[in-house]
């Protein structure tokens, strides 16, 4: 399901397949669509930041509405969860059309670990957050990210020489949005070759399409 619904992001990203509504392929009153979309996190509304390809309507605005009341973090929930979640909500705010019923606000999620991991440990957490790389989510978050370009830049080349196509797929996505990457990283060709390895992984090419879709990195 999460493969499928990867799937059909990446296509709208290209331009190609049919029009793209979340509620088509996650849908309402479904468990496993609901969990998948929680998993996607602001991923699955990345289409909609397209507006002028697509149209979001009512059953979308349901069916985000069903996996945010179903899967919010609980008290004891990870930095990356209450992060994804949160990228939801702002994703929800900025791309979905409001209703009569206003979007819940976006918990609050700490970022003291972007100052405080070691560089492995940066890009792995970053990678798992690379849906909150979208063009106007968690800003702050990206300011703090670009303070530590040089290190998420050493995690994507550590990640490729691992074979750990996600996370380099992850991090590269990030780097694509910060206003200072390396030269000498190749982060274009590093990217196609990511995307060229990893055996059409759709979460892998969800992260190339949106850094090319959005940012114009990669080949």
């Amino acid at each position: 399901m999460i493969a499928d619904a990867a799937t059909g992001v990446v296509l709208a990203l290209r331009g190609e397949g049919d029009p793209y509504a979340v509620s088509r392929i996650l849908r309402q009153g479904d468990a496993v669509s609901l969990a998948a979309l929680r998993v996607l996190g602001a991923d699955a509304l990345a289409p909609y930041a397209l507006d002028h390809r697509v149209c979001p309507g009512g059953d979308d605005e349901k069916v985000v509405r069903e996996a945010l009341a179903a899967y919010p973090p609980g008290s004891d929930a990870s930095e990356v969860s209450v992060w994804t979640y949160r990228g939801l909500v702002e994703a929800s705010h900025s791309f979905l059309p409001g209703g009569a019923e206003p979007w819940p606000q976006p918990p609050q999620a700490g970022a003291d670990w972007v100052r405080a991991d070691p560089w492995p440990k940066l890009a792995h957490r970053a990678s798992q957050l690379a849906a909150l790389a979208l063009p106007g989510l968690a800003p702050g978050l990206a300011e703090e990210l670009t303070a530590r370009t040089d290190d998420l830049a050493r995690g994507f080349v550590r990640a490729v020489r691992r074979r750990d196509w996600l996370q380099a797929a992850g991090v590269g996505r990030w780097l694509a949005r910060l206003p200072e990457v390396p030269q000498s990283l190749g982060l274009d060709a590093g990217l196609a070759f990511v995307r060229q390895m990893s055996g059409g992984d759709a979460r892998v090419a969800v992260q190339v399409a949106a850094a090319r879709r959005f940012y114009g990195r990669g080949w």
